[in-house]
């Protein structure tokens, strides 16, 4: 298994190759040379195994070569052992046809947890493997920064640089990030927005000598093992309500367009997954584009869904390079007048190519509060206000066939964001008895006001430090 980059200028790698590169020298997004698919007989075959065996499986696919599938099943049964539940990811029924799959049991709560626990144990057995050392840097806009921590923290091999933007994620959000005080771990406020955050991270790694003298990975969505430890999620749900022999229909809330793009390629390999439903909330650039084709930045507005507060896209690249047949200039043409002109020219044959899978929905912060309130009335179902555009959006947009069911991605446990839940439904979440003492413990972060100057130096001084410890 090889991999490519969108804009076409970085040279192949293999998978080992792209997690550690995570953004290609490009400028471009990593995807595989050729697709795997899989027959309906190997789609049964996998039904019914644990989740960490079905991950290993499919990661298998990804990794070609380069990790044995014994190696990749020792590194996924780490990754999901300490999970609060017994099925790591699982289905809960709201109505007939909607199932809740719950991505949140994992160690900080929301999921990239599905996906950045076994990131860490990638890296670690890659870099053991090859004697290196990198230093990650990443952007949040809530939950990649705290899954990434607890996934990397005290590793001996890893030190990890975390940029959140001042003010915009919820306190529970901060904490788990600035509680972390193990010394390989340093958290940025940035004063500014998720996006100012993530252009800061793809312009450390276009810096190429502070790229190389840092020697920078990414556990953002823009490294490609992470959309692909995304994918087996929605594998595992669809097995279970009865795929391959059965369609099913996909709604995630999402900003990054990361974990929705995990289950597109999930319907790429070959899983009947009929339609994908993508949830926006005020800051509805998605929406906007599969309106319209309108995708034009906008001001980042703050509302009760913070981790979806974003009007760049990052992993719509990598689409976008698949509905122009994989033509990597015409990509690499059109992000670079995204960038330099707040508006993405998508060709109309694209747009209407994408029409055909997904689905945009967008929802107000009143909106997000009555579907908490309803799902809480109707199905006594505590939603967090991410989870609650997802079934928002899955009632505007189900398939006409009500035989088809329909997955929302659970994104977060409710207690991550108590005062949304509580003012929609008059009860406050409790965090789980692991993290009840979460406000009581002391913080450490910087502030910075986001200048590339200042943030590389920071970078630099938290790694230097370690290095001479």
């Amino acid at each position: 298994m090889r991999y490519v980059s969108t804009r076409g200028q970085a040279p192949a790698r293999d998978f080992e190759g792209v997690l550690l590169a995570g953004l290609a020298e490009d400028g471009g997004l990593f995807l595989p040379e050729t697709w795997p698919l899989l027959s309906a007989a190997e789609w049964r075959a996998l039904r019914g195994l644990p989740y960490a065996e079905l991950s290993a499986r499919l990661m298998t696919l990804f990794a070609g070569e380069t990790i044995p599938l014994e190696t990749m099943r020792q590194l996924t049964g780490r990754a999901y052992a300490g999970f609060g539940h017994a099925a790591t990811a699982p289905l809960v029924q709201l109505d007939p046809r909607t199932f809740s799959l719950e991505l949140f049991h994992g160690p900080t709560l929301a999921f990239k947890d599905m996906a950045m626990q076994l990131l860490g144990q990638l890296f670690d057995h890659v870099l053991t493997k090859r004697g290196e050392r990198v230093t990650i840097v990443g952007a949040t806009s809530g939950d990649t920064g705290s899954a990434a921590i607890e996934a990397c923290a005290d590793r001996a091999a890893i030190d990890v640089v975390i940029l959140h933007p001042e003010g915009r994620t919820s306190e529970v959000q901060r904490r788990q990030m600035t509680t972390v005080l193990s010394p390989n771990i340093h958290n940025i406020a940035v004063q500014g927005s998720f996006d100012d955050c993530q252009d800061l991270v793809k312009a450390m790694f276009n810096d190429a000598p502070f790229r190389q003298e840092m020697r920078l990975s990414a556990v953002n969505s823009i490294n490609w093992a992470r959309i692909a430890a995304q994918v087996p999620y929605y594998v595992y749900a669809a097995l279970a309500l009865g795929a391959p022999d059965r369609p099913v229909a996909v709604s995630v809330p999402t900003g990054n367009f990361g974990n929705v793009l995990a289950a597109w390629v999930a319907r790429r390999m070959g899983l009947p997954i009929e339609r994908l439903i993508i949830g926006a909330n005020r800051n509805d650039i998605l929406a906007r584009f599969l309106a319209g084709n309108d995708m034009s930045m906008q001001k980042v507005e703050p509302s009760l869904s913070p981790s979806m507060d974003i009007q760049v896209s990052s992993n719509f690249e990598r689409l976008l390079f698949e509905l122009l047949g994989r033509d990597a200039r015409a990509t690499a043409e059109i992000m670079q007048r995204f960038r330099a002109e707040g508006r993405m020219p998508v060709p109309d044959a694209a747009w209407r190519k994408a029409t055909e899978t997904f689905h945009g929905f967008a929802l107000s912060d009143d909106g997000i509060l009555e579907e908490i309130r309803r799902l809480h009335r109707e199905s006594a179902y505590l939603a967090d206000p991410h989870t609650a555009i997802g079934t928002a959006a899955a009632r505007a947009h189900a398939p006409q066939d009500p035989g088809i069911p329909v997955i929302v991605a659970a994104t977060a446990h409710p207690a991550k964001f108590p005062d949304a839940v509580e003012q929609a439904t008059g009860f406050r979440p409790p965090l789980p008895a692991r993290l009840a003492d979460l406000y009581e413990r002391r913080e450490r972060y910087s502030v910075l006001s986001g200048g590339l100057e200042e943030i590389e130096a920071a970078v630099r001084a938290h790694v230097r430090r370690n290095v001479t410890a």
